[in-house]
């Protein structure tokens, strides 16, 4: 039943083989910014474990107040990106293949007490729908951060990544002019639709596109969840869905990651059923663009339960199985279990017992 997860993935320059990806997430381990050794050994070893694409965690690009948290990684200066070049290096010896997520918080808060030291920008000075922090970003700003991430997708392919994903999902900066909640703009980057809504990270994939060339494969992470807002819905009805994602594919995405708190949820149930395509499915049927899915993969429970301090136990892949024997979507990421085993691809492949998630395995980055 594993050997459709086995089966090699092309598109353009990115040559995987097989289907499973390391979900991108937040570690914080970075002291002032800067990957080191233990990152390229953490990446490392997960790509000597089997996966066959890693995303790195969220990397921030060189804007003002761009992370929320002390210890993220930045994506720009030349000791970060030094620091990144090892850690590709480190994964290409070990025959994986890897690209970072290139990142802006917004306006989004940390769950300390840490504040950055410039005001936060966001499209309307707002984190959540009547909640306002920090500044509505000017046309300048808006301009400085396209640009900000074309530079750090630029990097990405010099310093040798096989890959870049954008960040839009999950509240943070581009989700942030998606959502209505949180953009109120009157000009160009705002309105009363999700297209309209969609024109800013539209411009900054065109920018991307344009500083990466035609066949270095770009990667868009999306949701309709928010962390402000875990009921959250960009799009109610396919119709909505295509308005938000399929000028996003016309101006340069070639992968849509579409982030779910379980990859097993149908996303329009009321069409198609209880089985029916998840946001993934969709997302490819209505864009014919390659998908991604992701959600509590091979876990009993979904990871906002990790914020406690819950662990997971190991749960069965045979819908997973089934959905991409449908071909439903074309990639898996893993997210949590593989900060538990780094082994883990390899045992599915092998058919061997597979392990549960270990809250405590957060504290350390091994």
């Amino acid at each position: 039943m594993s050997d459709v997860l086995f089966s090699p993935f092309k598109l353009k320059s990115l040559d995987l083989p097989n289907r499973i990806v390391m979900a991108p997430m937040t570690r914080a381990m970075a002291p002032e910014g800067i990957p080191g050794a233990q990152h390229a050994e953490c990446y490392r070893r997960r790509a000597a474990g089997g996966v066959g694409l890693i995303l790195t965690e969220g990397t921030v690009i060189d804007r003002p107040a761009s992370r929320n948290m002390p210890g993220i990684p930045f994506f720009h200066g030349d000791t970060a990106l030094a620091g990144w070049a090892e850690v590709a290096s480190a994964v290409h010896a070990a025959g994986g293949h890897i690209g970072p997520q290139i990142w802006h918080t917004g306006s989004t808060r940390s769950r300390g007490e840490w504040v950055p030291d410039a005001p936060v920008e966001s499209p309307s000075g707002l984190v959540a729908p009547n909640d306002p922090r920090g500044v509505a970003m000017s046309l300048e700003d808006i301009a400085d951060t396209v640009a900000a991430f074309a530079k750090g997708a630029a990097d990405a392919k010099r310093l040798g990544f096989d890959t870049v994903e954008l960040h839009g999902a999950h509240g943070y900066l581009i989700d942030q002019f998606f959502w209505a909640g949180t953009n109120t703009r009157t000009d160009a980057f705002g309105g009363a639709t999700i297209a309209e809504r969609s024109r800013f990270a539209a411009e900054a994939v065109r920018a991307v596109r344009a500083a990466v060339g035609a066949d270095f494969p770009l990667i868009l992470r999306v949701s309709q969840w928010k962390q402000q807002d875990y009921a959250a819905r960009l799009a109610t009805t396919p119709q909505q869905m295509s308005e938000w994602l399929a000028p996003l594919v016309d101006a340069g995405v070639d992968i849509l990651h579409c982030s779910q708190r379980r990859f097993w949820e149908a996303e329009f149930p009321d069409i198609d059923g209880a089985d029916g395509l998840n946001f993934a499915g969709w997302a490819k049927k209505l864009t014919g663009a390659a998908t991604i899915s992701v959600g509590s993969v091979g876990l009993d429970g979904d990871f906002f339960g990790a914020f406690g301090g819950k662990g997971s136990g190991a749960a069965v892949l045979d819908n997973l199985h089934q959905r991409m024997e449908r071909e439903e979507f074309d990639l898996i990421a893993v997210g949590r279990v593989l900060i538990s085993d780094a082994q883990w691809a390899d045992k599915v492949r092998n058919g061997a017992p597979l392990p549960g998630f270990d809250a405590a395995d957060l504290a350390t980055l091994v």
